[in-house]
């Protein structure tokens, strides 16, 4: 009989940071979780973090797994780490951070000064893409550090994003996966790589080349476990840590999606919509797709920026009955909040809501805000609850049509992973809005097994990423619409839906115009 092998994925997520063990067959075998106070304020609009909290937080999250399990770690065979996306770290020459952390649901803006100059500046206006740029440079975090706090600026010796920040705590070297480089940096999305000399990113930036960490692609080796850290989490030191992706682009994989007519729902504090691809694709001109965990593969993803954050916020401010109901049962409050969806007909009456709690870039655009119509006397929370995960599904399905329209292949099968694919509620709406067999993976944490996946072919335990993914993914329940749903929707969707955003752009400009909200 051979001897178990196991796989540590360590992922940081807006919410919580997980230790999770995996097989060779994709099956979780252990977990240890700490949940995270997702960011701090110190201002209206900040969001950041400390750094060393992250790291605290890793540290218990392994402490917690080696407390379920018995097992002799000379049986984990590698680590993987996969984090949330766009949190920003200014560092020193040994890696000490020198700011709090900037997460990606940061508010603040740079002042953005004189346009780009040269040929790209020409280009820009020709192409009418100079608004598109300009909210680049805004929302660079490193533009705002460099205009606000030029001695934090001085001193900074590399700009890592989260990842590289608990790579090199990990491994001691400054060095990340391609698979997340995702933020406002000179990065190349087309060719996967730091952007070129002459890039028109370096002129919108004051980042230099040395300030970046070197990039690895997913299932490359990054380093292996330092003594320090290993004293810090148990984990083996020497053990090898593999390039993986960024949280969306592991669950992506860890969910199996690796063909184009598939596509991936994540019903996370971001809801997305993406398929996985070998050619670079722009659903949305000038907005690029981001790295997949697959190397030299692409992510064609649509965002709903705070998406199921929406489903946190009804819970909080109206759901305090549920909570304490769930308390006392001694169940999960996501079960009886799948009571009040099921106590509402699909449609929710008429009420309708579009999920643009957050402005966009270019569809929707920067004026945009949430939008819900249709009340009248009859609606009750509950109608408020479902119309929240009706409007996520009809921005999601906006999404599945776009990528369609750009791709020219079509979309005939839908796996959901994320907090809100637990909910059997959230997904029967789903696919009787996309009118499409809604597949749940087997396992809820997709993303670590995705950096699983990584991790098992960089080691060579597989000959290849889909020979991993036949053997770790596999599908748990299907949803399947159901017609009477399907047609009520279709017509909510055709004939409200996508004509709310174009009917309130004008009242939406109005008031950003007279209150400056959003700015």
């Amino acid at each position: 009989m051979s001897e178990p092998t196991y796989l540590l994925a360590l992922d940081n997520g807006t919410q919580s940071v997980r230790a999770l063990l995996f097989d060779l067959a994709g099956n979780l075998v252990a977990k240890g979780k700490v949940p995270l106070q997702a960011y701090y304020s110190t201002r209206p609009g900040w969001a950041e973090q400390d750094p060393d909290y992250y790291w605290a937080c890793l540290g218990e999250a392994c402490r917690q797994l080696w407390d379920q399990v018995d097992i002799d770690r000379r049986a984990i065979r590698g680590v993987a780490l996969t984090t949330q996306r766009g949190t920003l770290i200014n560092v020193d020459a040994e890696g000490h951070p020198l700011r709090p952390a900037i997460l990606w649901l940061d508010q603040r803006r740079a002042e953005v000064e004189a346009p780009i100059a040269g040929p790209w500046g020409w280009l820009f206006k020709l192409i009418g893409a100079e608004a598109t740029v300009d909210y680049f440079r805004a929302q660079a975090e490193v533009n705002w550090i460099a205009q606000q706090q030029p001695d934090i600026w001085a001193r900074t010796h590399k700009v890592l994003l989260l990842s590289g920040f608990l790579t090199h705590r990990l491994t001691g070297r400054f060095v990340d996966s391609v698979g997340c480089s995702v933020g406002y940096l000179p990065f190349d999305y087309r060719r996967l790589r730091w952007a070129a000399p002459r890039d028109w990113k370096w002129q919108a930036m004051p980042v230099r080349p040395e300030q970046l960490p070197t990039l690895h692609k997913p299932g490359e080796q990054l380093g292996v476990i330092s003594e320090a850290a290993s004293l810090h989490t148990g984990i083996p030191a020497g053990l090898p840590l593999i390039a993986a992706g960024a949280d969306k682009a592991c669950e992506v994989l860890g969910a199996g999606v690796v063909e184009p007519g598939i596509a991936c729902l994540s019903y996370g504090t971001t809801a997305t919509i993406n398929t996985t691809r070998a050619r670079y694709l722009e659903t949305i001109p000038l907005i690029p797709p981001y790295p997949a965990a697959i190397p030299d593969h692409y992510n064609t993803e649509v965002m709903i920026y705070r998406g199921y954050w929406m489903v946190s916020w009804f819970k909080e401010e109206f759901g305090l009955r549920e909570r304490q109901r769930a308390q006392d049962l001694g169940v999960e409050p996501e079960a009886l909040f799948d009571e009040l969806v099921n106590a509402v007909p699909p449609g929710s009456m008429g009420l309708m809501l579009q999920p643009y709690w957050s402005p966009g870039i270019r569809e929707p655009g920067l004026e945009a805000k949430g939008s819900i119509i249709g009340f009248g006397d009859v609606h009750t929370r509950a109608h408020l609850y479902r119309a929240i995960l009706e409007g996520l599904a009809y921005g999601l399905r906006q999404g599945k049509e776009r990528i369609e329209r750009r791709s020219k292949t079509p979309i005939e099968r839908l796996r959901v992973s994320g907090g809100g694919s637990q909910s059997d509620a959230a997904m029967q709406l789903t696919a009787d809005i996309f009118g499409l067999p809604t597949e749940r993976p087997h396992t809820y944490e997709t993303s670590g097994l995705g950096a699983a996946i990584d991790c098992a072919v960089g080691l060579g335990l597989f000959p290849d990423f889909p020979a991993a993914i036949a053997a770790m993914t596999r599908v748990g329940r299907v949803f399947h619409p159901e017609p009477e749903a399907q047609r009520l929707y279709q017509r909510l969707y055709r004939e409200v839906y996508q004509r709310m955003y174009r009917q309130l752009k004008p009242l939406h400009q109005a008031i950003r115009d007279i209150t400056g909200y959003p700015a």
